[in-house]
């Protein structure tokens, strides 16, 4: 342009372009930082509970965990009332007690003095038959020399006849005494006391239902009665989260499906996690989710994604705390977002 010559308004000199470049790319910057990158996919964390409930009906009596806690195996969780089922046990636990000893004395026969009652007699018996025959070998004397009677010597042998009987009888009873009772009579008295035994062990297991345990190491994630409430028969009263039920949630498209497969490694990142989590694919759909109501074409094939489930392959620790039990997985809470990553190091594959 020709000196003296003013520039013309709508041109722009060559440092204000640059600037309006440099301004476009710094608020392009975030925009492309946002783009997911390649094998990473967004989800979130998903924990399976776990509702711990007694099979029996009661009022709780004692709440023995609070949200929050952790807790280990076979810990206390509640208690309900078991004022009928103690009872109901030491019923059952008299009538077993009853029965076996009833079945005792049938297996032992008559008691010791019943059996010298017997042998009392029996003596007696015995006795008696020895001085009937003696009177009757004087009566047949005296009969021979026309001292007695016929009917006199018939009455003296019908006698001796009547107490050789008795005696022989005492003697059966003695024996007898000294046996068991019927074989038939022992197979319905131990059947008696199978039928006890099994009563016994059903109040048993009433009166443990009532105290109930935690089965594995978890979270207390919810309480869902206070103490002093009814509780109907299975109603849950503890929610609990096991460390192995938490997992990760994500959804990739149609396109990478084929790329996935249960057992490949996965790392988790998220917001509160000082290091990404290693998981293992556990679960992948076979049905896509969030499907458009129209029939499959090229177009919109890229718009399917599938539902992907992966746990962790260890749980998290934490501090133990006052508990002394490590709390599952205290990064990743249901819910969490998480950012997922395809470990495409060599050798990830299903194991």
């Amino acid at each position: 342009m020709p000196p003296g010559i003013p520039s013309s308004p709508t041109s722009t000199p060559a440092p204000s372009r640059r600037r309006v470049f440099l301004l476009a790319a710094l608020f392009a910057l975030p925009v492309a930082c946002d783009r997911p990158r390649p094998n990473e996919y967004q989800g979130y964390v998903e924990g399976e509970f776990v509702y711990i409930a007694s099979p029996l009906g009661g009022r709780l009596d004692r709440l023995e965990v609070r949200r929050g806690q952790t807790v280990a195996a076979r810990a206390p969780l509640f208690a309900l009332d078991a004022e009928l089922e103690t009872a109901a046990k030491h019923e059952a636990d008299h009538r077993w007690r009853a029965a076996q000893a009833q079945l005792a004395d049938i297996r032992t026969g008559k008691r010791l003095p019943e059996v010298e009652v017997i042998q009392a007699q029996l003596t007696q018996a015995e006795a008696q038959a020895q001085n009937a025959e003696t009177q009757l070998r004087r009566d047949e004397a005296q009969f021979a020399a026309g001292g007695v009677s016929q009917a006199t010597l018939d009455e003296r042998r019908t006698a001796a006849t009547s107490l050789r009987a008795h005696v022989f009888e005492l003697k059966a009873q003695v024996a007898v005494a000294h046996l068991p009772n019927r074989e038939q009579q022992i197979h319905a008295q131990e059947a008696q006391v199978e039928a006890a035994a099994a009563s016994l062990a059903q109040a048993d297991w009433s009166l443990r239902q009532k105290t109930v345990f935690a089965r594995q190491d978890g979270l207390v994630f919810d309480t869902l009665y206070r103490e002093g409430e009814w509780v109907a028969a299975g109603a849950p009263v503890v929610k609990l989260l096991p460390p192995q039920n938490v997992k990760a949630r994500f959804f990739v498209p149609e396109k990478a499906l084929g790329a996935l497969s249960p057992g490949q490694r996965v790392q988790l990142s998220c917001d509160a996690c000082p290091r990404p989590i290693a998981a293992r694919i556990s679960y992948i759909a076979q049905e896509a989710e969030y499907t458009p109501p129209v029939i499959y074409s090229n177009d919109n094939r890229a718009k399917l994604v599938y539902l992907v489930e992966a746990h962790p392959e260890a749980p998290q620790k934490a501090d133990s705390g006052a508990s002394g039990i490590p709390s599952p997985l205290p990064s990743l809470n249901p819910g969490q977002p998480l950012t997922v990553t395809l470990d495409s190091s060599p050798g990830n594959s299903a194991q």
